[in-house]
């Protein structure tokens, strides 16, 4: 009887613990050693590194636009596509040529729509070019941009960034250039994913007011 009351007290005693703490570092999510820089000022930086061919990253597109709707003004959220290679290194062109055109917003998630929803044919640079002239962007302006000296610095950004924080598959979440956060797969992958994330956001923002 003494042992089952102990026992009990134990777990008792355990569970505020493991509430307090629902989100473990190498379960489910990983340290990123060394830290890496940030741009978010005295904000928490949140980036997805993703990719414009990856189908996980299309299926998760609309759980991260809701999401990034009720983030608090402490929070900085940003994009890196992952630049592994052929076709991916042409969609990170992509981005960073919309980024600098200001059609981003309008086209980012409208992308994922047509290469993973409607499955439109865009075999080549210039399929991509014409997806942007439909948001108005000129074809030739587009094409110059692609290749232009900014694009190709951001690109060698991304490689780097990408490397520092250690990403092997996408998409993958980055916080505060300390925490880096996959999907674990499974019908709520992408929602356990941002829950970490929140997890994370919060544990930075008290990292923060403990060092004032």
């Amino acid at each position: 009887m003494l042992q089952r009351l102990f026992v009990l007290l134990l777990l008792l005693a355990a569970a505020p613990l493991s509430q307090a703490q629902p989100f473990e570092a190498g379960r489910d999510y990983q340290r990123i050693e060394p830290a890496q820089p940030t741009a978010a000022g005295g904000k928490i930086e949140v980036l997805e590194v993703f990719g414009y061919p990856c189908i996980h990253c299309a299926h998760a597109a609309p759980d991260i636009a809701r999401w990034r709707k009720t983030l608090p003004a402490d929070v900085q959220f940003g994009f890196v596509p992952a630049v592994f290679g052929g076709v991916w290194e042409a969609y990170a062109r992509a981005y960073y040529t919309a980024e600098t055109m200001g059609v981003l917003e309008r086209t980012h998630d409208k992308l994922f729509e047509v290469l993973h929803v409607e499955q439109r044919p865009i075999r080549n640079l210039d399929d991509i070019a014409a997806f942007y002239a439909e948001y108005g962007v000129d074809k030739n302006a587009f094409l110059a941009t692609f290749n232009s000296f900014p694009v190709n610095a951001k690109i060698a950004q991304a490689n780097e960034k990408v490397a520092g924080y250690g990403v092997e598959g996408t998409p993958t979440m980055i916080v505060a250039g300390k925490y880096r956060v996959m999907s674990p797969g499974g019908e709520d992958g992408f929602e356990r994913m941002l829950k970490v994330v929140d997890h994370l956001i919060a544990l930075e923002r008290g990292e923060k007011q403990a060092a004032r």
